[in-house]
């Protein structure tokens, strides 16, 4: 039985993928995660974890937010950390902006997991077509879903995520990159 191990900045992350996971992964394939305390955190610990891992199934991804940063710059230097920590094959993905972008691609499921009506009506407006664009995905969410959290309402909406049907090109990537990962495996 193979593991693979997402290493993450926030537990909001790790709530998404305990919902978006089973739905991908073969029955032999155990997730687990390494969830860090923010991205500077993350940056920081992110070699000595990777180096410290003895299991040599096991299938690595790094998943981060963008913000405000250089997306570009941002994956560079991860994928340059795992490469110098002896895992060059770890898949690094970046949320575009934030990972409230993932939900902003998939307004529908956002709506069927907190109940908040008529949600996905505003999957066609301009600005969710390309979710990844928007400067600040989490303040767009609590716009249209006051009632959304980051943990609890990750953990409800990752389920719920439509995986052929989202609008956030880097969701829409993490998911690729995952299928690829485990179909190497």
């Amino acid at each position: 039985m193979s593991k693979i191990v997402f290493f993450l900045e926030e537990p909001s992350a790790e709530q998404m993928l305990k919902g978006v996971l089973p739905k991908i992964l073969p029955q032999t394939i155990i997730p687990r995660f390494v969830v860090f305390e923010g991205k500077q955190d993350l940056e920081k610990h992110l070699p000595m974890r990777l180096r410290a891992w003895q299991n040599p199934d096991a299938l690595f991804v790094v998943m981060r937010d963008q913000d405000s940063g250089d997306c570009t710059a941002i994956k560079r230097g991860l994928v340059k950390k795992c490469t110098d920590s002896g895992k060059p094959d770890t898949l690094v993905r970046i949320a575009c902006r934030e990972l409230e972008s993932f939900y902003l691609g998939d307004l529908k499921s956002v709506s069927q997991a907190i109940g908040s009506a008529n949600i996905e009506n505003h999957q066609n407006k301009a600005k969710f077509r390309n979710p990844d664009t928007l400067a600040s995905p989490s303040q767009e969410l609590k716009k249209l879903a006051p009632s959304y959290q980051k943990v609890s309402g990750s953990r409800v909406i990752g389920p719920m995520l439509d995986l052929d049907n989202n609008k956030s090109t880097s969701f829409n990537a993490l998911i690729n990159g995952v299928r690829r990962l485990i179909e190497g495996a």
